[in-house]
């Protein structure tokens, strides 16, 4: 009687355990690409422009899409006042071409990109070129790859992606 009890109070600490760890060890479901961005808290800029474009709930919608997401750092390498000028009311149409260059429809994790000329949202297309060394976008390079979005992911570029002139 006494051994049954120690076994079903040892298999009960047990499965409890494994409960707990299931649940510390189980990854929360990723954010969609908006609130993911929002919380790593190094694209304030492109947050806030994607706002002013209006461009804010296409990134929230089912997708999937890949974006190159320019961090903070990327932002502030543009010439004083570009992003000032940009968020203007006047300039949503431009700044909405120019946020829409960064996305592409479907999910391409690093592991599966190639050199190649991959169309984005607003019709024009990127120059991407893999090396031993980097994934290069156009100018700008992937600084971190593959964070993970409910309806997407992201990869931070050290550049803005400036369209083709039409």
């Amino acid at each position: 009687m006494i051994k049954q009890l120690v076994f079903s109070a040892v298999l009960g600490l047990i499965s409890s355990t494994a409960i707990a760890a299931d649940n510390i060890i189980a990854p929360a479901k990723p954010d969609d690409i908006i609130g993911t961005a929002k919380t790593a808290g190094i694209f304030k800029t492109l947050t806030a422009a994607l706002d002013a474009a209006g461009k804010t709930s296409m990134l929230q919608e089912k997708g999937p899409y890949t974006v190159f997401a320019p961090s903070d750092e990327a932002f502030a390498k543009l010439p004083p006042g570009t992003v000032e000028g940009l968020l203007k009311p006047e300039n949503k149409e431009k700044l909405g071409k120019l946020l829409a260059y960064h996305v592409m429809e479907g999910k391409v994790m690093a592991a599966d990109v190639k050199t190649m000329m991959a169309k984005t949202a607003n019709g024009a297309n990127l120059d991407i070129k893999v090396t031993p060394e980097a994934i290069m976008v156009n100018d700008a390079k992937i600084v971190k790859a593959d964070v993970a979005a409910s309806n997407g992911v992201i990869h931070v570029i050290d550049t803005v992606l400036m369209p083709p002139m039409k």
